[in-house]
């Protein structure tokens, strides 16, 4: 089993596709780790040889992955609600951030429906 930044990934599947399962990984920086080092992205990760894996390990070294990347965007939204700005206000309230409107929609972000009384036309 291949482990690459403390992640088992799936055996069965392509080795580019595989990479996505790291959290900082998608798609197109699968790709781009695969181009520089060297690694055939059609091959199953059940393949892979002890050397391909290393390459791998030495090209993800390069990125903030999976703890790392979740510390720093958990901080980056710790500040914004310190300051007290309107995107942490949003954030800290479970409100959509961008703009969006909440009159009608916004239901995966404001949760399921809570019944008012008298709020009837």
């Amino acid at each position: 089993m291949a482990r690459i930044v403390g992640i088992d990934i799936p055996r069965e599947k392509r080795v580019e596709v595989a990479l996505t399962y790291i959290y900082g990984i998608g798609l197109a920086r699968a790709k781009t780790i695969l181009a520089s080092s060297g690694v055939n992205p059609d091959i199953r990760v059940k393949d892979l040889e002890d050397g391909d894996v290393q390459k791998l390990r030495a090209a993800t070294e390069a990125f903030t992955l999976e703890g790392d990347l979740r510390r720093q965007e958990g901080m980056a939204l710790k500040r914004l609600q310190d300051i007290g700005c309107l995107r942490g206000r949003r954030h800290r309230m479970s409100l959509p951030v961008r703009g969006q409107r909440t009159r009608t929609n916004a239901r995966t972000r404001r949760g399921s429906r809570k019944t008012v009384a008298g709020r009837k036309k």
